[in-house]
């Protein structure tokens, strides 16, 4: 099977690799027609189903992958806090026909951090300026620096790619 992820990115290349090891995996570079920073799951869902439909276009593909990060606030309750700001991530798969969703892990934001993605920064380039390092998103990214390395940005992002691939891998689709 031929399979193309949407992104130059070497963790979401890896990510897919780890989903589907029987595959040949490409990396192709596409828009996801969405802002840097997606905001809430709609926008982020629909930069990772841009991102599959883009990269099945690109070649001769059997499945087009299509991975994106974004953030989202969930409502804080009745006590009077703000609204929480947490890291979402989400995975599309088409064949050109279908295509199936998931979500990966919803890791809450800290506080400093949260502050400065409301006032319209980007997650990526705030990570890094926290943890002075240079391109956390192709590393350990933010879900790895939140769980102390318990879960990787790989690992969270092949979680959401094996959820999206559901629907092409169980006939109760």
């Amino acid at each position: 099977m031929n399979i193309a992820v949407g992104s130059g990115n070497p963790v979401k290349r890896r990510a897919v690799e780890r989903a589907c090891p029987d595959a040949s995996v490409a990396a192709v570079a596409v828009d996801s027609g969405v802002s840097e920073q997606p905001t809430g799951h709609d926008e982020t869902i629909e930069g990772a189903v841009n991102r599959a439909h883009q990269a099945l276009e690109e070649g001769d593909y059997d499945l087009g992958i299509g991975i994106e990060g974004g953030v989202a606030t969930f409502s804080a309750g009745t006590d009077g806090r703000e609204d929480d700001i947490y890291l979402v991530m989400w995975a599309a798969v088409t064949d050109g026909e279908r295509v199936g969703r998931a979500a990966g892990p919803s890791l809450l934001l800290p506080g400093g951090i949260a502050d400065r993605i409301r006032a319209g920064e980007e997650l990526g380039p705030v990570m890094d300026d926290v943890l002075g390092t240079n391109d956390i998103a192709k590393n350990e990214g933010a879900a790895g620096v939140f769980t102390g390395g318990r879960i990787t940005r790989t690992d969270a992002l092949e979680s959401a790619v094996t959820g999206a691939l559901a629907p092409f891998r169980c006939d109760l689709y």
